[in-house]
């Protein structure tokens, strides 16, 4: 069943795809988050990074299950 999940198709492309963009932009978006805050710029609350932090492990650790999974 995950297999059918990983490789379904949206636009041609399968969803471990989009699953893995999303995945590398949300551990650049909280890289962002702790690298502004040390610059002092606080636009965004430094409580955020670890909250962003555990949702970017979340995403690889479901990125790479689904992946793992497709050989099983």
């Amino acid at each position: 069943m995950i297999q059918s999940i990983g490789y379904y198709l949206i636009f041609g492309k399968p969803v471990i795809m989009y699953f893995g963009i999303v995945t590398l932009l949300s551990f650049l978006f909280t890289a962002l988050i702790g690298f502004m805050n040390y610059h002092g710029i606080h636009k965004i609350p430094f409580k955020w990074h670890p909250r962003m932090a555990a949702l970017s492990i979340t995403l690889a650790v479901l990125h790479g299950i689904m992946g793992l999974l497709i050989y099983f």
